[in-house]
């Protein structure tokens, strides 16, 4: 940068260490810098709309979404593109988990799956998202691409109640996430909605190798609510209603920092 100040590579590259550094404001200065050296690079535009998303710099990351290309909707606030759903890997750098969010603009993800006991994060959390594919799942023959989340930008008030079933019957276990919808509470049968794949599969599309026939990554019911009062009264109410309904035991999972 000393040697040639007006060539945006190294400008970029900088903003990308202070990006994973989650140094936001240097990352902005840094992709600002280079988008002024270099208006056609979009990469270094995408970062800036990252880094500008994370400091709630709404004017700025609305100017780096309309320079890629899109076109944010009316307003001056956070942008609310509607993009509907996209699978959301939660620690990149540790268990790898990926969960299915709601996209609301480049940069910026709800999560509507309940993620695992051992997450930091919770359900209708919204985390900021890279913007770089890393790996990709197909649902229905669609193929949708998997991003990783960055940092919590906004907690949710929900808390991860796990119920440890004494059943296995599919209409009783079906009944209690149809009484937790009702309820306005997150529901996942981790026992069916999960499954242990290899690093190289997660990173890329699964393609049905054999450790995808084992056992789920959890075999319990995730129930996600503010109060512990309310994960009980879905519970009781379930294990009145439902016949074949049957519970061991539940327990609320603190979030870890």
């Amino acid at each position: 940068m000393a040697l040639d100040p007006e060539w945006s590579a190294p400008v970029y590259n900088l903003g990308l260490i202070y990006k994973y550094q989650g140094d936001w404001h240097r990352s902005r200065e840094c992709n600002k810098r280079a988008t002024e050296l270099d208006p056609d690079d979009e990469a270094s535009w995408w970062n800036l709309g990252i880094a500008a998303t994370a400091l709630g710099d709404w004017p700025e990351a609305r100017r780096a979404w309309s320079a890629c290309g899109m076109t944010p909707p009316d307003g001056d606030g956070a942008p609310d593109f509607r993009w509907g759903m996209t699978p959301v890997r939660l620690e990149p750098n540790g268990d790898g988990e990926v969960v299915w969010a709601r996209r609301i603009d480049p940069a910026r993800a709800e999560i509507d799956s309940v993620p695992l006991p051992t997450s930091p994060y919770r359900w209708r959390d919204v985390v900021l998202t890279d913007g770089a594919e890393e790996g990709q799942r197909i649902v229905d023959g669609r193929v949708y691409s998997v991003f990783n989340a960055l940092q919590l930008l906004s907690p949710s008030q929900f808390q991860t109640f796990v119920i440890e079933l004494g059943t296995e019957s599919e209409e009783a276990i079906n009944a209690l996430g149809e009484l937790a919808v009702d309820a306005e509470a997150g529901a996942e049968y981790w026992g069916k909605s999960t499954r242990t794949i290899c690093r190289a599969c997660s990173l890329g599309l699964p393609d049905g190798h054999s450790h995808e026939k084992g056992p789920p990554a959890h075999p319990h019911f995730g129930l996600a609510v503010p109060q512990e009062s309310e994960a009980r009264a879905v519970i009781d109410k379930w294990l009145e209603r439902t016949p074949g309904a049957d519970m061991i035991t539940f327990y609320a999972v603190p979030r870890s920092a």
